[in-house]
């Protein structure tokens, strides 16, 4: 990406994205709470048709400012963490993990229910930053994979039945996203990357 003749370094519009996404977030919630948190119907309803357009919106809404905020430092940095090493890469990633985690809860978790937040996401990245560099064959995508278990592994316990009120579904499928997305991204020709944003595939 250029502006003004000057090319934008990855790592600079990573951040952009991500922050420019946190913040769309926020806005999302403040308007849900204007509006007495009608916006979370929107959620992913398993097996209902309205509910398949829970699929798109679910990440986008929270239950709440605890759960937003619970959500927006670890979003942030593993989004970051996702997109700085390529950025059409990084939003393939997401759109799969967003996709796969959306369908998965929408087929198998329990009727009468509504699933909402990005949490998904982030397991989907810790998963996908985590086996990346094995199926890559890079050695720094693999010591950066090692980093994120040894920093985030633990709320991956997260993934089995628990908590009362939180998602183990949209967590369980976010994080199976983030193998798929490893898998599929990992296939995408970097002469294809380059054609698209020069430098882009290093």
């Amino acid at each position: 990406m250029e502006i003004r003749g000057r090319e934008i370094p990855v790592w600079q519009q990573a951040a952009a994205i991500i922050v420019g996404f946190t913040a769309l977030l926020w806005v999302i919630e403040i308007v849900d709470q204007a509006m007495g948190n009608d916006l979370d119907q929107y959620g992913v309803k398993p097996r209902s048709d309205e509910g398949l357009l829970g699929i798109l919106f679910a990440p986008l809404l929270h239950g709440g400012w605890d759960h937003l905020s619970a959500n927006s430092v670890p979003f942030m940095v593993l989004g970051f963490l996702t997109l700085a090493s390529g950025v059409l890469r990084g939003l393939a990633a997401t759109g799969v993990i967003w996709l796969v985690g959306g369908i998965g809860v929408w087929l198998v978790a329990g009727s009468n229910s509504v699933h909402i937040g990005a949490s998904g996401l982030v397991f989907g990245f810790i998963v996908y930053l985590a086996i990346r560099g094995v199926v890559n064959r890079k050695f720094w995508e693999f010591a950066l994979g090692v980093v994120v278990l040894f920093v985030y592994g633990g709320v991956l316990w997260g993934v089995l039945p628990g908590q009362p009120g939180v998602s183990w579904q949209g967590h369980l499928f976010g994080a199976i996203g983030g193998a798929v997305a490893a898998v599929v991204v990992s296939h995408r020709r970097d002469e294809v990357l380059r054609g698209i944003i020069p430098g882009e595939a290093r």
